[in-house]
């Protein structure tokens, strides 16, 4: 799931069900830059939610943009409070799951020329490691021309992600970003770039985050929203 925004109930939601999963990502903006509620509150509660997740299951998390509350080291707007729930075993932006069958990339969002060329590095790094395992992408933006940046009237998915995928080829990637394209008409919460596929769950209101199930095994994907219940099976390439 992503986009969270700051909701701290279907934080809660995720907490009682992440013992379900191997794995729960959370693909960016946890934050809500428009919430009354100052940031550094925000920053201190969600970082307690995604502890309390990680307790129970696996967890990711990467940045977006209502996420970012300073500089880095090329004056581009980042997140680095972010880096603190790796203290409680989250993997946050510019981490690597390992496993005997996947590889999981964690990309931070890029702000600006600088940090887009420290996520292309991180990506070529990365692909020189996976071998034959299912490499999947962790980053808040869909590609663009993609119907999961399709916000009903306009693509808002990102040109150098569509280079990235037909460099490298990863299996999958996890996104979000454009709340409405799985709710917008031409839009999708799954894509398939190539032969990558693309996820983005999109953002509902309620105590229940739309978010996608995936069972890379058998080749299903879920989402659930309170449109209902829709599913798809797939043949990864």
């Amino acid at each position: 799931m992503s986009d969270l925004h700051y909701t701290l109930k279907q934080f809660d939601w995720v907490a009682s069900v992440a013992g379900d999963y191997e794995l729960v990502v959370v693909a960016g903006d946890v934050l809500d830059i428009a919430s009354v509620v100052e940031p550094h509150a925000q920053i201190a509660a969600v970082l307690e939610c995604l502890a309390r997740i990680a307790t129970q299951t696996t967890v990711i998390a990467c940045s977006g943009n209502h996420d970012l509350n300073a500089r880095n080291k090329h004056d581009e707007r980042s997140a680095p409070w972010l880096a603190t729930a790796s203290r409680s075993h989250v993997l946050v932006d510019g981490a690597r799951l390992d496993t005997t069958r996947v590889m999981v990339t964690v990309c931070p969002w890029w702000d600006g020329p600088r940090t887009r060329a420290d996520v292309d590095r991180q990506l070529a790094e990365d692909a020189a490691l996976v071998s034959d395992r299912r490499w999947i992408w962790v980053c808040h933006t869909p590609p663009d021309r993609s119907p999961t940046s399709w916000t009903g009237t306009q693509h808002y998915g990102d040109a150098q992600l569509l280079a990235w995928i037909d460099q490298h080829r990863p299996a999958m990637i996890l996104c979000g970003h454009v709340h409405q394209a799985p709710f917008a008409p031409d839009g999708s919460w799954i894509d398939r770039s190539g032969s990558t596929l693309v996820f983005n769950s999109g953002r509902q209101i309620g105590a229940v985050p739309s978010h996608i199930e995936i069972d890379s095994d058998a080749g299903l994907a879920r989402w659930s929203s309170l449109t209902g219940i829709e599913e798809r099976y797939f043949v990864e390439v």
